[in-house]
């Protein structure tokens, strides 16, 4: 029987050890069958899970929500992005802000799983995000769009995705202009930009779930629905 202290964070390496991306830190010091049996329980895992939705949408309210009510449970792969922060924005907490230069240079290094440009904006997962969650032991959330989503199925993160979608384009363009924070263009290309992602969202298999985000507490409990087995299994692993 594996120690517990050795499995800690075990239940979040599948994304890390499938995406290749630190394979050899996980069986550096170990035997060689003691690394196949570490990628055994690996590949059986909890899942990341994938939040994608249109901006306005409230994906990030939800998950905030998410975290907070079930603490210790998940934990949050930080984007990278060169946009400056809105207000009420943390760094390091709602996005690493950084310039243009610096993450232009880290894909180039292959530093980066998925990356994506929008509205003038870089957006990415860096492969350490997806390492930092990692090391936590928790159910590793990450909040991309849709380019992000494509990107990430060329790849063996096998994530559960789910798509927050708002009650309607009015409903979404309203809570947009209500922010008060980017201009007109701005408000219009993100319109743009959702109606492809809504249109994205409904071709087959391009998401495990949709949940309608038109009343706050209904579109919460219908994610804890969801996200309740993954919850469950991770309880349970780390009570082995």
């Amino acid at each position: 029987m594996i120690p517990r202290l050795f499995l800690r964070g075990v239940f979040l390496y599948k994304s890390v050890v499938t995406s290749n991306l630190t394979e050899h830190r996980l069986v550096s010091g170990i035997s060689q069958n003691a690394s196949k049996l570490l990628q055994s329980l690996i590949m059986s895992t909890v899942r990341p899970v994938v939040f994608s939705g249109p901006s306005g949408s409230g994906k990030s309210t939800l998950v905030k929500k998410l975290m907070k009510q079930y603490d210790g449970l998940f934990a949050f792969s930080i984007s990278h992005t060169t946009r400056a922060p809105r207000p009420g924005e943390k760094e390091d907490v709602d996005y690493h802000y950084v310039k243009r230069e610096y993450m232009e240079a880290a894909i180039e290094k292959g530093e980066f799983i998925e990356h994506a440009e929008f509205s003038g904006n870089m957006y990415g997962t860096s492969k350490k995000a997806v390492e930092d969650v990692a090391a936590t032991g928790q159910i590793c959330i990450l909040d991309i769009d849709m380019q992000g989503v494509k990107n990430i199925k060329k790849t063996d993160l096998n994530p559960l995705y789910v798509f927050v979608k708002p009650p309607s384009m009015e409903k979404l363009e309203e809570r947009l202009r209500g922010r008060g924070t980017e201009s007109e263009d701005a408000i219009q290309l993100r319109l743009s930009s959702a109606k492809s992602e809504l249109a994205y969202s409904e071709e087959v298999g391009s998401y495990d779930h949709i949940i309608i985000n038109d009343n706050l507490d209904e579109a919460f409990t219908k994610l804890v629905d969801i996200l309740r087995p993954l919850m469950d299994e991770m309880i349970k692993a780390n009570h082995n």
